[in-house]
């Protein structure tokens, strides 16, 4: 493959050139220090385990309170209004109904949509943007970017054993006609050929009812599926944020 995955100091993939690395897509993630509590563990007291872990419990809440705040304190209140049908924080099954959780990231450089969709245009394109009943000739990759960052799709790769660069291997769809994911539907609207556009897409625009196979995009590989399904089905602490890069290939009326 020409297109190599590396990891930035955020632990988020980025792709690169074979020889030429190429810096992190995204921002580097907040950082605060939480000093733990001392919990009297060694010392031989009685009940000194359940106080550590409730010592622990403590400050895992006042970590998430601080980065919350930071968070908030420097968002911008118009933004905050557009995506306000958003939870301020990521979904998470075992924090179903709860006051507190992980906050949800938002990056400075990519642009907010009212629906809680982030996207950057790496390259803009030529020619009229693409609009609903015309069909999309994409090729794309995608990644677990709030779970280790781990690819399940990958752009640029043989499209079967005879690649023969038609588009016929490339994904096809009619905008508008919802077989695609709404954040993948909302990503390549507007898009002009030739444009390759960065999403992240929030866990209430992916996949539906926690499988990948209700909607594309659709992972082509053994091992995507499982990665990715991975993500979508797991009812404990998983952030099921993704990011997608999408390039328009070709526009069919």
């Amino acid at each position: 493959m020409s297109a190599l995955l590396s990891r930035c100091s955020a632990g988020v993939p980025c792709q690169s050139r074979r020889g030429s690395p190429a810096p992190c897509v995204l921002p580097h993630r907040l950082h605060v220090h939480v000093p733990m509590a001392h919990s009297g563990c060694g010392t031989g007291e009685p009940g000194t385990r359940r106080e550590s872990l409730l010592d622990r419990r403590e400050n895992l809440l006042l970590l998430f309170s601080g980065i919350a705040t930071q968070v908030s304190s420097s968002a911008n209140p118009a933004e905050s209004a557009e995506v306000s049908n958003l939870s301020k924080f990521e979904p998470m099954e075992a924090l179903k109904d709860k006051d507190y959780g992980k906050p949800r990231n938002r990056y400075s450089d990519y642009v907010l949509t009212p629906t809680g969709l982030q996207y950057q245009d790496i390259r803009e394109g030529q020619g009229e943007p693409i609009k609903d009943g015309q069909t999309a000739v994409v090729d794309w990759s995608g990644y677990t970017i709030g779970y280790y960052g781990r690819p399940f799709e990958a752009r640029n790769k043989p499209k079967g054993s005879a690649f023969t660069g038609e588009d016929k291997d490339f994904l096809r769809f009619r905008l508008g006609d919802h077989t695609m994911m709404p954040g993948f539907e909302e990503a390549v609207r507007g898009m002009k050929v030739g444009g390759f556009r960065r999403v992240i897409v929030p866990p209430e625009l992916s996949y539906p009812d926690g499988s990948w196979d209700k909607q594309g995009p659709k992972p082509t590989s053994f091992s995507g599926r499982r990665a990715l399904g991975f993500v979508l089905a797991n009812q404990g602490f998983v952030d099921k944020t993704l990011l997608i890069d999408v390039e328009l290939l070709k526009i069919l009326n």
